[in-house]
């Protein structure tokens, strides 16, 4: 019996020995097959960038992953207890694999009662890190590994932090504050109970757990998670009972991408500008912080006045079906508001306020009259508008005129800029040379390539509405350009300010004196040329129509010394409108907003550089003026000759 004893001791030892042995080789085998743990310490996951208005209110979230990663310590107790109550009610006690949640489960599923789960948090952890989710033996010793050797270089609040920051919530959301606003609306740190269990039930299965998809299947679960939390001692039965039928005050499952914006023209510019100056992986997985210039009552009202200048457009026959509005703050180059249509959609996402490239027609006549007026030029000058030719490269003659086909002789700039004259403006661009006008453009604040012929001093190349915004608001900053942006702030997702264009680099493009003359001529635009009656807002205001010979665009940019809005009208397939005029629907949609804009703010004066201009009165004329650039005013006054020009 001894021997007997012996010898079947002796096998088992031998056994044990040997399936030691095998257990220690697969593991070795496994473990220097396995990933490098210590790249977990520098693992940075997709993060959501979130866009604000100037007021503090959410415009956007972009996202790869829509995640919103927070720290241990700002998610309340509550919440943890209710993850681990579901998944891994021992976490604090084991190493990263807990045995005796493998017998129950598998016991649980011998028995065909309801699923238990078997892997712990950090199990969890190391697949979405590491591994795939294939189901095999060899990747679950893999993951159970991958656990152990985690649970031996990280503390357990660092393992938690990570696993509520990278799980999968359903409805496009990963992590815990990116799922609480996306169920709740809110931060994670004000969910209730009944809320929390709610989510802590989703990870398991998010598709079949997700209110937004089955309620009844959902709280069903949240229930299930609301035991489990009683169960393990965080709250109290009667507690949990209570939160099964308290409120969860579901948001509602709401679009995803670009259809989720708020002002969805404007948020795509910002988007649009991010991308370009860091990059579209920082924009839509670094997490970025990011204060926009936008306000929102100015979007509503440019957005209202598009709207109202396409509906009257059609309601006159005129046949433009689009419409779009810039505002910028000159002082600051700060976007206030942009509006590219009349309705974004996933069809139609054109932003007709930056992307649309059409030609301005005279509008573009601010900077040929700025080039001459800061060559020494008052506005006094007189100039012929009469017939001109120019041969062309191809041996035909370009004969400039206006489309009433009449001319009217000698006139001032004063007058011809504001009856916006082509002769006048083709023939001071010959003078000033076209190349010269092309500089003034471009350092105004055009950016688009422009052709260097005679006829852009009539509008010929394309621009964009928020081009001629920024050439406008150059002029109305007393002649010193700042490039226009969407964007005031941008910080990382530790805090950290990136860009802060809350002081602008500026740039002077033309003097003070310069700017104000001009200033006064696109003020006789509104108050008697092709702006009158239509562009007055009882205010001071200069502005500029623009018309195409075709009809294809029609144009009017304006000017307080508050704000400057561009409105361009047309249609997209470029066909033509009725003679449609800048002086008629984009004056009056100008008008509309400007009007409304302003209502709050205080009527005041462009500033007067009385240094650099001289105000002349006019003989003949009871309180009439003109303004001339010190060195420029007439040698002659009205008691001597009247006012003559150097």
């Amino acid at each position: 019996m001894k021997r007997v004893l012996f010898w079947f001791g002796a096998t088992v030892l031998i056994l044990v020995v040997f399936v030691a042995g095998i257990v220690g080789g697969i593991v070795a085998s496994y473990s220097r097959a396995l990933p490098d743990i210590s790249r977990m310490a520098d693992y940075q996951p997709s993060r959501t960038t979130r866009v604000y208005a100037r007021d503090g209110t959410l415009l956007a979230t972009l996202y790869r992953e829509n995640r919103i990663w927070i720290p241990i310590d700002r998610i309340p107790k509550m919440v943890r207890d209710a993850f681990i109550a579901t998944e891994d009610r021992n976490f604090y006690q084991h190493h990263g694999v807990d045995f005796g949640g493998i017998i129950r489960a598998a016991y649980a599923d011998y028995r065909h009662e309801s699923f238990q789960g078997a892997s712990t948090i950090t199990q969890q952890l190391a697949r979405a890190l590491f591994l795939s989710n294939e189901v095999s033996v060899s990747r679950k010793i893999q993951e159970a590994l991958l656990a152990i050797e985690i649970e031996r270089q990280y503390t357990k609040d660092e393992i938690l932090e990570r696993y509520l920051n990278l799980i999968y919530f359903g409805s496009g959301a990963y992590g815990v504050e990116a799922a609480a606003h996306t169920y709740f609306g809110t931060d994670v740190a004000h969910l209730t109970v009944a809320q929390a269990a709610m989510l802590a039930g989703l990870p398991a299965a998010p598709s079949d757990y997700s209110p937004y998809v089955d309620m009844a299947r959902a709280k069903r679960r949240q229930g299930h998670v609301l035991d489990r939390m009683a169960t393990s001692g965080y709250i109290s039965r009667a507690e949990a009972d209570r939160d099964e039928y308290a409120p969860l005050r579901l948001i509602g499952e709401r679009p995803h991408g670009l259809l989720s914006y708020r002002y969805p023209y404007f948020t795509t510019y910002v988007n649009h500008v991010l991308e370009q100056q860091f990059g579209t992986k920082a924009t839509y997985e670094g997490g970025l912080d990011v204060d926009t210039t936008l306000d929102e009552r100015l979007q509503r009202i440019a957005q209202d006045a598009v709207d109202w200048g396409v509906e009257h457009a059609e309601a006159e026959g005129i046949g433009a079906r689009e419409e779009a509005l810039v505002c910028i703050r000159p002082a600051t180059g700060e976007i206030l508001a942009m509006v590219g249509g009349t309705g974004f959609s996933l069809k139609n996402q054109f932003n007709r306020a930056w992307q649309a490239r059409r030609q301005p027609g005279s509008s573009f006549k601010l900077y040929v009259y700025t080039a001459a007026i800061d060559s020494g030029m008052p506005p006094t000058t007189i100039e012929d508008d009469s017939p001109i030719s120019y041969p062309m490269g191809d041996g035909t003659v370009w004969s400039p005129m206006d489309d009433d086909g009449a001319f009217y002789g000698a006139m001032t700039l004063r007058y011809a800029l504001a009856q916006s004259r082509n002769v006048v403006a083709v023939r001071l661009a010959e003078q000033l040379g076209i190349d010269r006008v092309v500089a003034y453009a471009h350092r105004m604040g055009v950016a688009e390539p422009l052709e260097p012929n005679l006829s852009l001093a009539l509008g010929s190349s394309v621009v964009t509405p928020l081009d001629q915004a920024a050439g406008y608001a150059t002029i109305a900053n007393q002649g010193v350009h700042i490039d226009p942006t969407p964007i005031r702030i941008v910080r990382d997702s530790l805090g950290q300010i990136l860009l802060d264009n809350r002081f602008p680099q500026e740039t002077e493009v033309v003097s003070a004196g310069t700017a104000y003359i001009i200033t006064s001529m696109l003020e006789s635009v509104i108050n008697e040329g092709t702006g009158y009656p239509n562009a007055v807002i009882g205010r001071p205001a200069g502005g500029k129509t623009g018309t195409t010979s075709s009809y294809r665009d029609a144009w009017f940019i304006g000017f307080t010394p508050d704000l400057v809005a561009a409105v361009w009208l047309g249609n997209d397939d470029y066909s033509r409108m009725n003679e449609s005029y800048g002086g008629n629907i984009p004056a009056r949609t100008w008008a509309r907003f400007m009007k409304t804009a302003l209502a709050n703010v205080p009527k005041h004066d462009f500033p007067f550089p009385s240094s650099e201009v001289r105000k002349i009165a006019l003989c003949g004329y009871r309180d009439k003026y003109e303004y001339f650039l010190a060195g420029t005013e007439p040698r002659a006054s009205c008691s001597s000759g009247g006012l003559a020009s150097r």
